[in-house]
Formats: structure tokens, C-alpha cells, sequence
């Protein structure tokens, strides 16, 4: 009998449809069955012996709500025997709706050892123990996951045990995972606890990736990279990073005609086994950035989501250097300027903020310029070893494409049917904070916020808050000025004021979104498990 693995993760839902992915122990068939009839199935396919499925159920009706049930060849294995959760549903907006989504970044899914959690308390499981217990709370219609859904760099105590189970740590990469198998496993101890499982399974989500679903600072430079691809463990361990990506995160981001239309994904169904398939894609996604496409969007009626890719798409080159490749640029550009007046809000989902204190914004456009050579070969090598130990490596460390991202956020946001807000969203940096952007002349109509959540799960040293506070602060960008006179910065085309933050602890910011009017909560999770909201805002109302 196949048994399910993985899952059920709902993932794209939209007014007639929804995705839904398992892993299972065997290949098999893979139904979901709703209480409202609707029906769909799909086979398993194969990637390094681990057999997965993503059902599409169609002929779903607007605005409405029905439980599901997965069956395996026949047998029913969700909603698991004896299962204290309420069952798990497939909601479908309709049209004029409130949309509700809840973001945030970094989860490190380390299970608490002697029931004491050493990061505190998985704002994640507050929020599934919320929904399971109480019917009428308020609940979002997506999950934006926004970055390091999984930590390949640092790994739990749990894990490094079962890592040791099966290879030499003393040996590279030690600790860190290896390949695909410990991916997987990987995916297991994050989604296989109760609460998140739960909650994947009824509430839909969006991914991207950040640096530490790969490694720390992945793609911070070409010499990085050279250093990087001059081991003997970096080429597997990047392969199957984006092998596990691609199954685990980025198919269920795609929606039904896109997964018809993906080659890749055809082709993988189409083998009885689709490793080497899939191990050539990731080959090619690694020789030539330009050839595979990680970002998406989703309009979810008259908001329009975007979700760049602001790792693997870079540009390393010093002398070219840039976040987003020049085919990638150009896309991002169409996304946001198609349909003019077709969106009431614009929301660009990156997981590396663009607007960051002022002191670290500065620093990293200094760091820049010297790498690039502005004060010479000596200070060039100090820029990178300063780069790579302080992770400068942000919008800022990229200052052409910062204000290229200005200028049409500027340009989405000026004339005849611009959008009452746009809205950068972003994780990284272990805590949360909200920016207002201010152009000196010439600015958008919309507003301009940068709303920055982390972390999910995760920690960040005293030091660090002490920082990220300072940075903010009035002498702090006294010495940014400092340094970027130094390495002949020029301004940044906007500026831009704290409204919000720094916040520190597990948290998640929820966005609801109402024709052209948006309101903001942030929450943390506390120490009795519940969620308490420590910001609450207005950010427009026309």
C-alpha cells in the first residue's frame, strides 16, 4: 500500500482551480476528492527515488469553500487517522474580494529539544494553532513564504546525527547537506511537523528561495562563486538545491496552464524516472542563469503579485555587475507595466529588502565601489573579504539595479491609473520594520513602502539588534555619508524614513488589501504560543 510521505500542500488556487502536491512512499495514483464533488488525479512521477504528485482540481466554483480528502491507488491517507485538525479546504475568492496574505521569511525548522525551543516559539505553528482552534479567525488567503524555507548551511542537531548516520562530517561539506537525499530530508523535519503540515494543507502558499535554502551569501560575487565552484562538493550540493527547489517549492508556485506549458515538467512526467532529466535542467539553470526563469507572477483580481528571483539571476560580473540579468530585468519590467490601470496595488515580492537603514544601505554601496575597483586594486581585495564577512550583498551592494528598480516603481506609480500603493516585500535580515519611499522630485502618486518580515523561526544575536537600531538613527547616517563619500557613491534616487520597526522575535506580517485601500498587521509569536499584534496600520484608503 502507498503510503503519503510528504503533504498535501495546497498550493496555486484561483476562482475555478487549485494545485495540490504530495510525496508518496511508491509510485501510485494520486486523487483528491472535495466535498463538493469535484474530483481530480494525477500519477506519480520519479526524481532520485522519491515519487511525487501534483493534482490540479478544476470546476471549483467562486467564493466557495470545500474540505478535500487525498486518496493513493483507492486508499484514503488525508486527513491522517485520528487527526485532532479540522479538515483541510480548498477556498476559491470571488470577485471584489478582500485578499489577506501573511508573509515572512526564514524558518529554521529545528524540533525543540526537552520541549524548549531555542529560537522561540514558530510564528508558523502560532498561526496553525490559531486557525485549528478557533473557526472564525481571521485567515489568510495566501502564504507568502519569501525566503530560506529550509537551512542547507545549518543544520539541526537532529539532523547532523542522521547526516552522520550515512557519510564522514569531517569531510566537506560536513554538517551541511550533500545532495538531493539530504534536501529531502531537509523538507521533511520543516513540513512534517503537525501544525505546518496542517496548515500547508489548508491555507494556499507562494515560495522563493534565498541564499540558505543554497548556502549563506550564495551568488554575493564572481570571486565567491570561483571559490565556490573550486571545491569538490559545491557542484553537487548546488544541483541538487535546485533539483529540491524545483519539486518542492517552485512547481506548486506555477499555475495549471503554466505547469501544461512547462517542458521540464512534461518531461519529468513523461520517464518512469526523471532524475537525469531534471539534473540536466538544473545543469543548464547553473551554466547559463539566463535560461531558467524562477520568477512568477499572480494578479489575484486587482492585485497584482510579483515575485523576483533576487539570487540566481544575478549579474557577478564587477564591471556589469547587477541583481537581475538583462532578460530578467526587461520580464520584471513587462510584469509590472502590462495593463496599465488593470491593478489597484502593485506588490514586488523579493526576499532581499530594497530599502534598508540608512547606515547599511551606505555601507554595502561603499563595499560596492571599492570592489568594482574605485579606490584601487588594495582596497578592492578588502571590499571583498568586508562583502563576504558582513553578507553586503542587498539591493544596495547593487546600486545600478537599486535605482533601476526605483525608477519603475516610480514609473508603475505615476499617471492615469496608478496604483493607490506598491509594496516591496522582503525577509533576510531577522527582523521587521516598515520604510516609506520619498522621491526628491518627481515621485509616483502611489505610496511607496518597503514592508520587511523576519524571521519566521530564527534568532538574531544582541549585537545585531543593537545595529540594526543604530542604523536607522541620525549620527548612523552621518557616517553612511562618510563612507559613501569615500568610495564616490552617488546619491540614491529616493530617500526614505522608518515608519515602522525594527521589530525582533518570530513574527509575520499580514497584508489585507480591499480594492485600493491596504492595511498591515504585524504579530509575534509569544512564549504561550499565541500571536500578539505589535503593529497595526493604515497604508492607504483611497
Amino acid at each position: 500500500m502507498a503510503e503519503l510521505r510528504l503533504g498535501p500542500l495546497l498550493r496555486h488556487t484561483d476562482d475555478s482551480s487549485a494545485t495540490v502536491w504530495v510525496e508518496t512512499s511508491r509510485p501510485c495514483a494520486v486523487e483528491v476528492r472535495c466535498s463538493t464533488g469535484a474530483r481530480a488525479d494525477a500519477p506519480t512521477f520519479q526524481i532520485a527515488g522519491h515519487h511525487y504528485a501534483l493534482v490540479t482540481v478544476t470546476g471549483l466554483e467562486p467564493g466557495t469553500s470545500a474540505s478535500y480528502e487525498v486518496f493513493l491507488d483507492g486508499d484514503a491517507v488525508w486527513p491522517l487517522p485520528g487527526s485532532a485538525f479540522p479538515p483541510s479546504v480548498i477556498r476559491t475568492p470571488a470577485e471584489g474580494d478582500t485578499i489577506r496574505m501573511a508573509l515572512g521569511s526564514c524558518r529554521w525548522a529545528a524540533p525543540p529539544a526537552d520541549g524548549k525551543d531555542p529560537v522561540g516559539t514558530d510564528a508558523l505553528d502560532s498561526l496553525a494553532t490559531r486557525l485549528a482552534t478557533d473557526p472564525d479567525a481571521e485567515r489568510p488567503d495566501v502564504l507568502l513564504l519569501l525566503g530560506d524555507q529550509v537551512y542547507a548551511d545549518e543544520t539541526s542537531a537532529d539532523t547532523r546525527n542522521w547526516l552522520a548516520s550515512r557519510r564522514d562530517l569531517r569531510e566537506a561539506p560536513g554538517s551541511q547537506v550533500a545532495d538531493y537525499e539530504e534536501y529531502c530530508h531537509l523538507y521533511y523535519e520543516s513540513w512534517l511537523d503537525p501544525q505546518i503540515r496542517w496548515l500547508l494543507s489548508t491555507v494556499p502558499s507562494l515560495m522563493i528561495f534565498d541564499d540558505h535554502d543554497v548556502v549563506d551569501d550564495w551568488n554575493t560575487s564572481a570571486a565567491w562563486l570561483a571559490d565556490m565552484r573550486a571545491t569538490a562538493w559545491w557542484q553537487e550540493r548546488l544541483l541538487s538545491g535546485l533539483m529540491s527547489y524545483w519539486v518542492y517549492q517552485h512547481l506548486g508556485n506555477l499555475t495549471p496552464a503554466e505547469l501544461a506549458d512547462d517542458a521540464t515538467y512534461a518531461a519529468v512526467r513523461d520517464t518512469p524516472d526523471g532524475t537525469d532529466v531534471l539534473r540536466a535542467f538544473a545543469a543548464k539553470a547553473d551554466a547559463d542563469f539566463a535560461s531558467v526563469r524562477w520568477s512568477y507572477r499572480r494578479d489575484f483580481g486587482r492585485v497584482r503579485l510579483l515575485m523576483v528571483d533576487s539570487r540566481a539571476a544575478r549579474v557577478l560580473d564587477e564591471d556589469r555587475r547587477a541583481m537581475l540579468d538583462p532578460a530578467e530585468a526587461e520580464w520584471v519590467r513587462e510584469q509590472v507595466l502590462t495593463g496599465p490601470g488593470s491593478y489597484d496595488q502593485l506588490l514586488i515580492g523579493t526576499s532581499l529588502p530594497w530599502l534598508l537603514p540608512h547606515l547599511v544601505h551606505d555601507a554595502e554601496a561603499w563595499d560596492a565601489a571599492l570592489c568594482a575597483g574605485e579606490r584601487g586594486a588594495r582596497w578592492a581585495r578588502r571590499g571583498e573579504r568586508l562583502r563576504r564577512g558582513a553578507d553586503l550583498e542587498h539591493w544596495a551592494a547593487f546600486p545600478r539595479s537599486f535605482a533601476d528598480l526605483a525608477a519603475l516603481i516610480a514609473e508603475a506609480g505615476s499617471g492615469t491609473g496608478a496604483p493607490a500603493g506598491v509594496y516591496v516585500l522582503s525577509g533576510d535580515v531577522h527582523h521587521a520594520y516598515v520604510a516609506e519611499a520619498e522621491w526628491p522630485s518627481g515621485g509616483p502618486d502611489a505610496r511607496v513602502v518597503q514592508l520587511t518580515c523576519s524571521p519566521v523561526h530564527n534568532s538574531v544575536p544582541v549585537w545585531m539588534r543593537l545595529g540594526f537600531r543604530f542604523g536607522w538613527s541620525r549620527p548612523a547616517r552621518l557616517l553612511g555619508r562618510v563612507l559613501a563619500r569615500h568610495g564616490r557613491c552617488p546619491r540614491p534616487p529616493v530617500k526614505w524614513r522608518k515608519k515602522g520597526g525594527p521589530w525582533f522575535g518570530n513574527q509575520l506580517m499580514t497584508l489585507t488589501l480591499h480594492g485600493r485601500s491596504a492595511r498591515l498587521r504585524l504579530e509575534r509569536a509569544g512564549a504561550d504560543g499565541g500571536l500578539r499584534t505589535v503593529h497595526e496600520t493604515t497604508l492607504t484608503t483611497r
